[in-house]
């Protein structure tokens, strides 16, 4: 796929991107009416630490691969419980299960868009890996 995407676009394509290496609970708000530094978090969930840090380095990979596209910045703790991947219109969070619930992001941002599932997935399909298995 070649071409400018919109940052909804890619936000759904991200999302996807973690939805086939496992990550959960994926949830992406649009923000772009209430912040001014990004249109779009998206927001998952990895049960260990080595999955945190599994997630985020394939993310990057896939969309360094897909769209020769690098972060404008990173974040992570040293435990890997928390990383952040900044592409400036989208911010990736990428947190271990026990984080995601003392941080509760989505309650913080509860003034955001949320897009469901499906519509993401739908927006998404053709970047799946799997659609012509």
């Amino acid at each position: 796929m070649t071409g400018e995407i919109t940052s909804y676009k890619f936000a759904c394509i991200i999302a996807r991107f973690l939805d086939e290496k496992l990550a959960k609970n994926i949830s992406i708000l649009n923000i772009s009416n209430v912040s001014s530094f990004a249109d779009y978090f998206v927001i998952c969930s990895a049960q260990t630490n080595t999955q945190v840090k599994a997630l985020t380095e394939n993310l990057t990979d896939k969309v360094k691969t897909t769209f020769t596209r690098l972060p404008i910045g990173r974040e992570n703790d040293i435990k890997n419980r928390w990383n952040l991947i900044d592409y400036g219109d989208v911010v990736v969070h990428i947190l271990h299960q026990d984080e995601r619930e003392t941080y509760a992001i989505e309650k913080f941002w509860n003034h955001a868009f949320s897009i469901p599932e499906e519509t993401w997935m739908k927006e998404s399909e053709e970047y799946s890996e799997y659609k012509d298995k």
